[in-house]
């Protein structure tokens, strides 16, 4: 049968060479290679893409016009596509009601029960729900928490209105507001706020004697209660996202009076189920929530309760037993999301379908790894097609076919080395084959700490009153369990509590714009766009797109941006500079023969050659093939970046500083297995340099060549928040009774 592959012919997107494959449908395929060697071409921006455009055509013309657009892949033939599903690894976003139980589907679930056999009967479902009126806390609407305002930031005690007291732009002296509170003849322009009256106060404030008082003035408002409608009780018609981002720091939240997190109001919270309010079921974690829906017999809630059980368990299985249905999803990591998704679609009816995944196994302990792969198989057998592109062994052991794509980066990579069973690999001879053979061995000679830096009495999310010396001048692996409480105690406690020494370099977005590349985070934009202006005279500012160059049109954003009122905002192309953020006269001028978008189209590899006579510039470069990111161009915007290679973005920064103690958040994600002994190498010379590293990490390879571990289990969450193990991983392998000891002693 010709159906049974998708086949591709004479592919050229982004740097593949006109490449023809054929995946086998109904199978697990695999696919592996260095990061930038196309690999992502060929599943999301060819096989995903394309299922999605045609799919997204076969709706009407007005739902068209509201989902997201896809390009049509560079290729001569794609044949026998089916429909896609995409599991990636953005975060799951959401607003402050989006919780682990409403985008899991399992709170309505719950909700059917309360109101089916819950004691008192308050009411349907609906009842049961903070979104709803008639379940909400009146106070703070379903939040849970309430917000609070602290002007005092931008109120100088020091200084009256002549001087400009009130620090808000509008508020500055001369401007807007500023001449509608002195022009009102209420103050005394030169009087000190530290002198004022409590009445003054109040008018400044309130624009009335007291709080919730007659308004004295209509042009005085007060500052408090202007901002609060601004921030809190926001019109989105008065105030921008920019604003709002700005003011933020004036806002504190704390936990709502009324209902004390709850969300719900009293009525609702009085109707219990086997004893429990529906609250509590939320707050526990789901190894103890399926203990008490098992214990439910009830026969009007019975097959709920089964329903309710199965898809708990399927999280569980996955190796998320330590959530709750009320943790924020804002809250989750990347590789908590993915699997969410994941544990999502395993309840599916559908069959026939393409699952794309990317890389599954990010941010998960081996032992979890095993778990994930087993609902893979099991997508697989229920007749679907599943893409994974992974870099773990583990994962890749367990496809029916693998599909290597390299043989290197960028331009060095973009073709078909292998394809074949795993034992095959092992013995093709590619970057990835010899890659899954090595044994990597025990650091033999660890170094010994200079000193330690203590941590004590830590009890932050599951933490129990965990005391711990972190050691300083040695490279210090922190492991454990997803949800052990590593990132508790390292990012949230730790480096909170020697802020002034830490260097967090997470996989957390770059910057809040959609403008910044590795040429202006690593800060040699200027020195690029100065040698082009000196070579042609003119003003350096031609050359940035924030500037003078910008496109007339989409004023150097390179898109533009249409918002849709429920939906999210359709992305299009700039038709004037084709995305290239630039005028026509700034394209006009070259440097040793390109132009500035040429320039910036440049992979780090090939743009530390054309630089070589500018130390600076060749230097910053330099710096980005340190970190391993060659295949990366100077101008790719950062958002496009996956977490991984933000963070050695973020390290390029930093290559030539000491003294700093740097704390990494699992930095092999993304990384092909070749790339993590020169990642260690390179961790390892920031150590030489004088620094202390601290590695939050599951990467089995990584804890081996550590001077120092600290090991936080025994399990997940409230199975852990303790410290199970210190010392060399010598030390741990012979001697440490934990799970990540357990694997640690299966990979020598």
């Amino acid at each position: 049968m010709k159906q049974d592959k998708i086949i591709i012919r004479g592919l050229t997107q982004n740097n593949l060479k006109n490449i023809s494959l054929e995946v086998p449908k109904g199978k697990i395929v695999v696919f592996t290679g260095v990061s930038g060697s196309g690999k992502s071409s060929i599943v999301f921006d060819t096989i995903a893409a394309e299922s999605q455009r045609q799919m997204n055509e076969t709706y009407t013309a007005f739902m068209r016009g509201r989902l997201p657009k896809y390009e049509k892949p560079k290729a001569d033939l794609i044949e026998n596509l089916s429909a896609s599903v995409i599991v990636d690894q953005s975060r799951l976003g959401g607003n402050a009601r989006s919780t682990v139980g409403t985008i899991s589907d399992m709170y309505a679930a719950l909700r059917l029960l309360y109101s089916r056999i819950g004691e008192p009967h308050v009411g349907t479902a609906s009842y049961f729900s903070f979104n709803d009126p008639n379940g909400m806390c009146p106070e703070c609407s379903g939040i849970g928490k309430v917000m609070e305002l602290d002007i005092s930031p931008v109120l100088d005690k020091e200084k009256s209105w002549n001087e400009g007291m009130v620090d808000l732009p509008a508020f500055h002296v001369g401007n807007w507001y500023w001449k509608q509170y002195t022009g009102s003849g209420l103050f005394d322009n030169d009087k000190k706020l530290k002198d004022y009256s409590e009445r003054e106060l109040n008018l400044l404030l309130y624009g009335a004697y007291e709080k919730g008082g007659q308004r004295v003035h209509k042009q005085v408002e007060g500052i408090y209660n202007h901002l609060e409608r601004l921030i809190i009780k926001k019109d989105p018609s008065e105030s921008s996202e920019h604003s709002i981002q700005r003011l933020a720091r004036l806002v504190k939240q704390h936990e709502c009076p009324a209902c004390h997190g709850k969300r719900l109001n009293e009525r609702v919270l009085s109707c219990k189920v086997s004893g429990y309010s529906i609250d509590e079921m939320c707050e526990m974690e789901f190894t103890e929530l399926v203990e008490v829906l098992r214990g439910i017999d009830d026969p009007r809630g019975k097959t709920v309760a089964e329903a309710l059980v199965a898809s708990l368990t399927r999280m569980i299985d996955i190796g998320l037993p330590y959530l709750s249905m009320n943790r924020e999803s804002s809250s989750l990591s990347g590789g908590e999301a993915q699997r969410l998704k994941l544990v999502r679609y395993m309840g599916s009816a559908l069959t026939g379908m393409t699952y794309i995944f990317d890389e599954p196994s990010t941010g998960m302990h081996p032992r979890d790894v095993y778990r994930m792969t087993k609902l893979l198989q099991s997508l697989r057998d229920k007749g679907n097609t599943v893409l994974v592109v992974e870099h773990d062994k583990d994962v890749i052991s367990i496809a029916d076919e693998v599909i290597d794509v390299g043989p290197l980066a960028g331009k060095n990579g973009g073709q078909i080395l292998f394809q074949g069973s795993y034992e095959q690999l092992l013995v093709s001879g590619t970057l990835t084959g010899n890659a899954m053979k090595e044994n990597i061995p025990i650091k033999k000679n660890p170094r010994k700490p200079s000193a330690f830096l203590p941590v004590r009495g830590a009890c932050l999310h599951n933490l129990k009153n965990v005391s711990a010396d972190i050691p300083l001048d040695v490279l210090t692996v922190v492991t454990g369990v997803a949800g052990s409480g590593k990132s508790s105690l390292i990012r949230d406690v730790f480096a909170a509590q020697y802020s002034d020494r830490v260097v967090l370099v997470d996989q957390s977005p770059v910057t809040a714009t959609g403008r910044s590349a590795p040429v202006t985070f690593l800060g040699f934009f200027d020195d690029i766009r100065k040698a082009i202006a000196e070579e042609n005279g003119v003003s350096p500012s031609l050359f940035s797109f924030n500037s003078k160059g910008a496109c007339p049109v989409c004023k150097g954003r390179g898109a533009v941006v249409t918002e849709l009122v429920f939906m999210d905002p359709v992305t299009t192309v700039c038709e004037a500079c084709g995305g290239k953020r630039y005028s026509e006269e700034a394209l006009s001028y070259k440097y040793h023969g390109k132009n500035i978008v040429e320039i910036l189209d440049m992979s780090a590899e090939d743009a530390y050659e054309f630089f070589k006579d500018n130390r600076k510039i060749s230097k910053a470069i330099k710096a980005m093939l340190e970190v391993g990111l060659p295949y990366l161009s100077l101008g790719q915007p950062l958002s496009t970046l996956s977490g991984g290679e933000r963070q050695r973005v973020k390290l390029a920064k930093y290559l030539d500083k000491k003294g700093n103690i740097y704390v990494l958040d699992e930095p092999t994600t993304g990384l092909h297995a070749s790339d993590i002994t020169n990642i260690m190498q390179l961790l390892d010379s920031f150590v030489k340099r004088g620094n202390t590293v601290i590695v939050i990490e599951h990467n089995l390879d990584v804890m081996k060549q550590a001077d120092y571990i600290i090991d936080v289990g025994p399990d997940g969450g409230t199975a852990g928040g303790e410290i199970v193990f210190t010392g060399t991983p010598q030390e741990m392998a012979d001697s440490a009774h934990t799970i990540t000891a357990e694997y640690l002693r299966r990979s020598l």
